[in-house]
């Protein structure tokens, strides 16, 4: 379940609970994004996605990748502190496009909940940058894209997670 955050028309919140050790949490949601992001309809290459990438560093990519081995970015990683928070630029821009000027933010946070349960804070911040589209794009990324529908495919890919 994803429970909305408080009503800022700059920023989106989410959280669920991910029945999963904050450990495997992250790690399906930074290096196993490919296995629950839908990728046949969430993408901007004209290649057919195969999967979505982080870059485990500061300033590193975060991509998709074309079955042509082609990328197409779609922002980078502006904190890196496993397993508990990641900050990411999301530069895509309203006409769907990279747009390295952008610069939205997206933090998740990963909390400990004891038990293999782990709280996960997901924030799409700055949406101001898309200056008069922002309210366009909050709807789109608040129910229509829905970043909820994004972190409940990955609490259900996470919680039924088995080391490979």
């Amino acid at each position: 379940m994803v429970e909305q955050g408080i009503a800022d028309p700059n920023s989106i919140r989410k959280v669920t609970i991910v029945a999963a050790e904050q450990k495997i949490a992250w790690r399906v949601f930074t290096e196993k994004m490919g296995r629950w992001w839908p990728l046949a309809y969430y993408k901007i290459g004209k290649a057919k996605a195969v999967d979505a990438v982080i870059e485990p560093r500061v300033g590193g990519r975060w991509f998709e990748r074309g079955e042509d081995s082609s990328t197409c970015q779609w922002g980078s990683v502006l904190a890196w502190e496993p397993p508990q928070r990641l900050v990411l630029s999301w530069d895509i821009n309203a006409d769907w496009q990279y747009d390295p000027e952008l610069n939205t933010e997206i933090e998740v946070r990963f909390i400990d909940e004891g038990s293999k349960r782990t709280r996960v804070e997901f924030e799409h911040r700055r949406l101001d940058r898309y200056g008069a589209r922002r309210d366009e794009m909050r709807h789109i990324y608040d129910t229509q894209g829905d970043w909820g529908k994004l972190l409940e495919a990955f609490a259900h890919v996470a919680a039924n997670w088995k080391e490979e």
